[in-house]
């Protein structure tokens, strides 16, 4: 059964949205279940919606109106029905024209009109263009994100312009219920997953283990702080169904990924010999060094030193900006591999093929090239 909310309630639910509240404490400050709430918000995809169109007291009235239609019958020039009304001649000259001159205008159809341009929200832009529509749901279908679907867009179609749309309205014609512009079914594409937006103010609890003999980011060297070399690399794992997890490799500079299946799971000894595996597969110029955070499975960090002869260097506690590009990387991957998954399944070639379909999309950050593209060239600048 649908409750309606006041317009306070409202108000109240979404500033306490925005800042970052969980659905119950909301649902006790209004007096309203969680399922209500819920689904309030879940109607506008998590997007406070916009306030009813006011009628600003710069546009014309309906009585201006009728003064200008006046004005035209007593044979008045524009100058001297905006000199009436106190607007601009370029105000009435502009209204006049925009509907039908000076024989045709009619007061009531003149308003009628501009009320129904004024109306919001106005019709989706990938709703009345079916070419823009069908590109952009391609696109989706192949996981890439809104931003590199609108950058890719004016590249792939230079001399149309109707072939433009931007990452928000992308993002607001899956997740607004009624749009009515793309396959709702295609939120499951985005990396998150989800048919709604995330307040920025959201929590995520974090919990990691303590590693003896550290070397702290604070001692990584500057070239790897400013991804001016190749060869500086982010991990951690993903982790799916009963603790079963897959290892996630990203380069610094060039935004490569490599996973890494993890076979005896992943407890330090098991997460150190895959890793080792995989790194040594690579040119000696390309594995400088690793930038973990601080869980479990690197308790034996001096120990893969020794055998790859690449440094680990850890983040400070609670500090996932300091491997951005790791994890910006397992949100993309969340797409192939969901929370809850079961990823004992795949084997080595599957996450491989899932590596190059990722690696093979064009880039924002790297000023549109892929990271396939972008290594290629770090590894033949080795050689």
């Amino acid at each position: 059964m649908y409750v309606r909310f006041s317009a306070a309630e409202q108000a109240e639910v979404w500033d306490r949205y925005e800042a970052g509240e969980y659905m119950r404490p909301i649902a006790r400050a209004v007096g309203r279940s969680q399922g209500a709430v819920r689904d309030l918000i879940a109607k506008t995809g998590g997007v406070r919606p916009l306030a009813p169109t006011e009628w600003s007291d710069a546009r014309l009235s309906l009585i201006e109106r009728e003064e200008i239609s006046r004005g035209i019958a007593g044979g008045e020039s524009a100058r001297q029905i905006a000199l009436r009304l106190g607007r601009a001649p370029s105000t009435v000259s502009r209204e006049v024209r925009a509907n039908g001159g000076r024989s045709a205008y009619r007061a009531c159809d003149a308003h009628t009109l501009a009320r129904l341009c004024a109306r919001r929200p106005k019709p989706a832009k990938l709703a009345a263009c079916s070419r823009l529509r069908r590109e952009v749901e391609a696109k989706l279908e192949k996981r890439w994100s809104p931003q590199q679907i609108a950058d890719w867009l004016p590249g792939a179609f230079p001399e149309d312009p109707e072939m433009r749309v931007s990452h928000e309205t992308i993002y607001m014609s899956l997740f607004v219920q009624g749009r009515g512009a793309l396959r709702h079914e295609l939120f499951r594409s985005l990396r998150q997953g989800r048919a709604m937006r995330s307040p920025k103010g959201a929590r995520q609890p974090t919990g990691k283990g303590i590693i003896n003999d550290m070397v702290m980011i604070s001692e990584r060297p500057a070239d790897v702080e400013d991804r001016a070399v190749p060869g500086h690399w982010e991990g951690d794992l993903i982790m799916g169904k009963g603790m079963r997890a897959i290892g996630t490799l990203v380069e610094r500079s060039t935004r490569y990924v490599m996973l890494v299946r993890l076979p005896d799971g992943h407890g330090a000894p098991a997460v150190r010999k895959a890793l080792a595996k995989r790194i040594t597969t690579l040119p000696t110029e390309l594995r400088r060094s690793i930038t973990w955070d601080q869980g479990k499975e690197m308790a034996e960090h001096l120990r893969f030193t020794v055998d790859t002869d690449v440094q680990i260097y850890f983040c400070d506690p609670k500090s996932p900006w300091q491997r951005g590009s790791n994890e910006n990387t397992n949100g993309l991957l969340r797409q192939y591999f969901p929370k809850g998954a079961e990823l004992s399944g795949y084997s080595q070639a599957q996450l491989n093929a899932v590596a190059r379909e990722l690696n093979g999309r064009p880039r924002r950050t790297l000023g549109g090239v892929s990271p396939s593209e972008a290594f290629a060239e770090a590894v033949a600048s080795t050689g």
